[in-house]
């Protein structure tokens, strides 16, 4: 019943979506485009059918691009698997080689060191031999009643057989510093491997670089931008630009005109010379009026140089420790959010 007429709710009013009675159209609906009840309720079913359907091929849809990913996430996983079985696989052989060899090193030199000390010892217990013959004769000489023998054999007999110097001979063998040059060699080794791995890991997210170009409605009013949007530079003063609401306010810092919604992307930002930079991707939601505060938290993914020589990666700050200074970073994101390239 029609709450306001006392009417039995008979008709439909497609203008305002609601039930109405006769009275309705004639005082309250009258330009209303106003149609049976069932006619409006299979309206209505129709609709609500027809939503539920779209509900649920949208979510079909979900299921079947989840299971796509799935599966890529498994051929990655495999792929990553193999290539990390191949790698330490090498690994293991290169350190199972270095073992083999430093325990060889020292067994032959252990050999050395027997030989030589074996040689040594036959030519003692020779020489040993001959003063023991010689002390016999003696012997016999001194025990003997017959001066006259004893001094004609005197001079043979003071006359030493002939002997080494022994007092400089001696058996130098050491195997200290055998290890640590066994395990120096290793790591040298895995040196190499290692920077195979990662030439090879630059050149696989190198197949994902996009072209950046600097926004120059980003940039903040002191940072000076080349005319093809690739190179950008401090200014030390502030250009009158119009605040719209795209621009950084407070920070030194810009976007790149691209963003990314979903995917991988890679590029490189040139850093030589530079003293001060921080490079990396920010969401697109970001404020970019006031204090820019990096981190996750805040939409900023960064590495940056500080005084000179200090590179950290943010949020908790990450000390990074660099052999040299680079020439170029390269940033590589594989995320399912908006993301745009960062620099400040």
């Amino acid at each position: 019943m029609c709450p306001k007429h006392d009417k039995p709710l008979e008709l439909f009013c497609k203008t305002d979506q609601t039930c109405v009675c006769i009275l309705c159209t004639v005082l309250d609906h009258k330009m209303h485009d106003v149609v049976p009840l069932k006619e409006g309720y299979e309206g209505k079913k129709a609709e609500l059918e027809t939503e539920t359907q779209q509900m649920i091929q949208k979510r079909q849809l979900k299921i079947e691009e989840i299971k796509h990913s799935v599966d890529l996430s498994k051929e990655e996983a495999d792929r990553e698997i193999a290539e990390g079985v191949q790698v330490f696989s090498a690994l293991k052989e290169s350190a199972e080689r270095g073992q083999a060899n430093l325990i060889n090193t020292i067994k032959e030199k252990q050999k050395t060191t027997e030989n030589q000390a074996e040689d040594f010892i036959k030519e003692l217990e020779q020489e040993i031999s001959e003063l023991k013959k010689r002390s016999s004769e003696v012997e016999q000489v001194t025990h003997s009643e017959d001066h006259l023998h004893l001094l004609q054999r005197f001079m043979s007999l003071k006359v030493a057989p002939p002997t080494k110097d022994w007092t400089k001979v001696s058996i130098h063998s050491s195997h200290e510093g055998a290890v640590v040059r066994a395990v120096v060699q290793l790591e040298e080794t895995f040196s190499e491997e290692m920077k195979k791995l990662l030439e090879a890991e630059l050149k696989r997210v190198q197949k994902y670089a996009v072209d950046v170009t600097l926004d120059p409605k980003t940039a903040h009013p002191k940072l000076i931008l080349s005319r093809d949007g690739k190179q950008v530079s401090h200014g030390d003063v502030t250009k009158n630009l119009p605040n719209n609401p795209e621009r950084f306010s407070d920070g030194l810092c810009l976007l790149g005109k691209q963003s990314f919604s979903s995917g991988r992307f890679y590029f490189e930002v040139q850093v030589k010379g530079k003293t001060r930079w921080t490079v990396g991707v920010a969401r697109e939601s970001i404020n970019r009026k006031g204090t820019v505060t990096l981190g996750p938290r805040w939409g900023y993914w960064t590495i940056w140089l500080r005084n000179g020589n200090e590179y950290k990666a943010d949020d908790p700050p990450v000390l990074l420790s660099l052999k040299s200074q680079p020439q170029k970073v390269g940033v590589f994101v594989d995320y399912r959010r908006v993301w745009s390239p960062f620099m400040t």
